[in-house]
């Protein structure tokens, strides 16, 4: 394989949340595979039968202004006619298999390893929960507070969640 390696970390700030689904933007996915973002689309339509409602998605007038306004370095979507393409995890992986591109394959890889990534850390806390949980029935109420502080801990935070990124 050749072609540049692609940071986890670039990464997991192109995943979003969006309609429940872990996803990333079809404008950022041809930057990461090193094609334009008309490309991509172009390559997308001609294989629309590879490319199932679980694997992508059309974004909503209402969503991409959503999209746009909590993202600063989307603001270039605002003014495009078209509403942006979103990727599940399988749908990134096959846009990978659509292109002719030389850093396609290892992009693709990475993108792979972040959304693992991603849902182990979720699963972490999932069962850090119950964990927690657990002990607090085997302990009496003495702990109440300790266990209270540490589900606050836990507790997803108030903000919007439009995005998902590390």
């Amino acid at each position: 394989m050749s072609g540049p390696i692609i940071p986890i970390e670039l990464i997991e700030n192109k995943i979003y949340l969006i309609r429940g689904e872990k996803v990333m933007l079809g404008s950022e996915l041809a930057e990461l595979y090193g094609v334009t973002t008309k490309r991509l689309n172009e390559q997308v339509k001609r294989n629309i039968d590879r490319f199932p409602s679980d694997f992508m998605f059309q974004l909503t007038e209402a969503e991409k202004s959503e999209v746009v306004a909590n993202c600063d370095h989307l603001k270039k979507l605002k003014f495009s006619p078209n509403l942006p393409y979103a990727f599940t995890e399988h749908g990134a992986i096959m846009v990978a298999s659509v292109l002719n591109s030389k850093i396609a394959a290892p992009a693709s890889i990475n993108i792979v390893r972040t959304f693992i990534k991603l849902r182990q850390m979720l699963t972490s806390n999932t069962e850090l929960a119950k964990k927690l949980e657990n002990l607090e029935k085997k302990y009496d109420t003495q702990f109440k507070i300790v266990f209270d502080a540490i589900r606050q801990l836990m507790a997803p935070s108030d903000k919007p969640a439009s995005r998902i990124g590390f």
